[in-house]
């Protein structure tokens, strides 16, 4: 196929050879795309290449261009910032998207007014304020910022209160409860207001340990003056400062200023984590989940969060960024990072380091944030599911593109797990609502004993549909029967490609089914194939109906693993003795702590066997007949 770019393609000499970011447009004006080069000349030439060549991931758009501008920067860093400008700005369809990117609350020293004040706030500040954050909840920044007044009564009303009380010259009740120091009526200076200011904040920097050895050393000083009314208060004050760092984890044995960000991704889209770390104390965290645009590779991805994480945070980037893996263009990364550092802190501010640790106390913390990316990723899918309205216009939308006469409210999915062949199982997972019912969920110890995955879903699917017959001719024989497989599904669903299909569909060709529907999700495109078609059913990317049937195959792959390695583990573990007459499971465990393997109770002498609990002279005759004598082979 002839590449449609090449209708509107600029002569090549007009490209510059320069940095800089392309915008491709359709024939309304509405930008597609926004992408960012480090010469723009030799990336355009990759779009207008023979269409054999362009990768899958563009072609979808390039079908879509009717033409393609660009801005010229002077440096690769300018043009990593100039991209995420420009996809903020025109919501590029083909671009990564941020889901759920909620703004996290912080806590903000107004440091650029006279009489600064603390107060808790999302997204932008003002420039010249400082910021603490970003924290998991409002009420746990409250509940800190309450503990600290007691120590640093700084000033947390609203400019109009303050006004008001300049006027009257009464201050208001935050004072008279000792959690303001009440500079609007001069009871303290813009000075001493600014140096508890400064406390306040060298405290939320980790800073603890001078305030609170001064508050206990003016406490004691106070009691040994006999000044017992100061000294309760020093006292209040300490044990404040005291639950207020226990609220601040330690997770780090220096003072290090760090973020560290993880990804948990599928083919779809991906969470992304960050722990921030200032003077080696976790002072906040942040999550959100992104809609990959196709094909994204890891390091671009990468990238693209780093910009957007710092994109609003400009004036917080600490010298040292941990990331799982190298991110895309490092340097230009790298360079962006340590301009906005510079731009916040002076030009001497130390430069930012990207860095991707291999081993140590760094790997460790970083798989700990992957961890939480992962736990994110999981509940940004919970939601999902749980949503009525998604779910129904999953089941619609599925429905209408696999031509069903109506919503499949019952899917089943189905999938095998072995080792080489061996221990070969089976899952069937169940949808009702597109909510699982893990009651429903059923697994199949196979008859087959071999590599065969079509031999084995052949059996599996024929095992669940005569269940089904049987089960609909029989009559239930009391009112509390429980008929497992009694309840046809609208929807069946096959892990695997048409191979597993047609197996599937032969294991019931001769059964009389009505109303069920057969298809097959291929993992690598995510592709539906249906029976007889010679082409798949792509879901739109990001479509309800996509996410849904992903979920149903995941979760029968995740039942059927577990299965088979329950199924692995139990023999690994009972191994020969499994096929001893009498030996149970209790006495199998005892025989092999005793004697540690299958070779040492051949091994062991009659009055060895006979010493252990529940080996009877019977159950002796027994194990020798089927083990034998030592021969010199080891089982585990």
């Amino acid at each position: 196929m002839r590449n449609p770019a090449l209708a509107f393609r600029p002569a090549p000499g007009s490209i510059p050879e320069a940095p800089g970011c392309y915008l491709f447009l359709d024939g309304a004006g509405r930008v597609l795309y926004v992408g960012k080069a480090r010469v723009l000349r030799q990336r355009l030439a990759s779009y207008f290449a023979s269409w054999s060549n362009v990768p899958e991931r563009n072609r979808a758009m390039l079908e879509a261009a009717r033409s393609v501008e660009w801005i010229v920067v002077d440096s690769e860093a300018a043009a990593l910032h100039l991209e995420w400008t420009l996809i903020q700005r025109h919501r590029p369809r083909h671009n990564v998207r941020f889901r759920d990117d909620k703004s996290y609350p912080e806590l903000v020293l107004t440091t650029s007014e006279e009489y600064p004040r603390a107060r808790v706030q999302r997204g932008r500040v003002a420039a010249g304020d400082r910021r603490f954050g970003p924290y998991a909840s409002a009420s746990d920044i409250r509940a800190t910022l309450d503990l600290l007044l007691r120590v640093f009564p700084v000033r947390t009303c609203s400019d109009g209160v303050f006004a008001r009380a300049r006027r009257s010259d009464r201050p208001c009740l935050l004072h008279h409860i000792g959690r303001c120091a009440a500079p609007c009526t001069g009871e303290v200076d813009a000075a001493e207001h600014r140096r508890l200011v400064d406390g306040l904040a060298a405290f939320l920097d980790g800073g603890t340990g001078p305030v609170l050895d001064d508050l206990e050393g003016r406490m004691r000083v106070a009691a040994d003056e006999q000044r017992y009314e100061a000294a309760a208060r020093l006292r209040d004050q300490l044990e404040a400062a005291r639950r207020a760092t226990a609220k601040q984890q330690v997770v780090w044995s220096q003072p290090v200023d760090l973020d560290a960000l993880a990804l948990h991704e599928d083919e779809l889209e991906a969470a992304a984590h960050v722990f921030i770390v200032r003077a080696g104390r976790l002072v906040g965290q942040r999550g959100w989940v992104v809609e990959k645009s196709a094909g994204m590779t890891t390091a671009e991805l990468l990238t693209s969060c780093v910009v957007a994480l710092y994109e609003d945070r400009s004036d917080d980037v600490p010298p040292l960024l941990l990331l799982p893996e190298p991110p895309d263009e490092p340097e230009a990364l790298a360079d962006l990072l340590t301009d906005l550092r510079r731009e916040a802190g002076g030009p001497r501010a130390a430069r930012v380091h990207v860095t991707v640790p291999q081993r140590g106390v760094r790997r460790e913390f970083l798989a700990t944030v992957a961890e939480n990316a992962r736990q994110q990723f999981q509940r940004a899918r919970l939601r999902r599911a749980s949503d009525l309205a998604s779910r129904s216009a999953a089941l619609d939308d599925l429905r209408g593109h696999l031509d069903l006469d109506e919503a499949p409210l019952r899917i089943e999915a189905y999938d095998i797990s072995h080792l080489g062949g061996t221990e070969v199982v089976g899952s069937m997972v169940v949808l009702e609502d597109g909510l699982p019912r893990p009651s429903e969920y059923r697994r199949f110890k196979l008859r087959v004993d071999a590599n065969d995955d079509p031999a084995a879903m052949r059996e599996v699917v024929r095992r669940r549909f005569e269940r089904l017959l049987t089960e609909q001719a029989e009559p239930l024989a009391s009112a509390g029967a429980r008929r497992s497989f009694a309840y046809p599904p609208q929807l069946v669903i096959i892990d695997g490609g048409p191979t597993q299909l047609a197996a599937a569909l032969e294991g019931v060709a001769d059964l009389p089914l009505d109303g069920v529907a057969f298809v097959a999700l291929a993992k690598r495109f995510e592709e539906l194939w249906r029976p007889g078609d010679d082409r798949p059913v792509v879901l739109p990317r990001g479509s309800e109906a996509l996410y849904l049937v992903q979920r149903v195959r995941d979760e029968a792959h995740r039942f059927a693993v577990r299965y088979q390695r329950t199924r692995r583990t139990g023999s690994v573990r009972g191994s020969t003795l499994e096929d001893v007459p009498g030996i149970g499971p209790g006495r199998r465990r005892e025989l092999l702590r005793r004697f540690g393997s299958v070779r040492g109770v051949r091994a062991a002498t009659d009055d060895e066997l006979l010493a252990v609990r529940g080996v009877s002279p019977t159950l002796l005759a027994a194990l020798r007949a089927h083990l034998g004598p030592a021969d010199g082979t080891e089982e585990p």
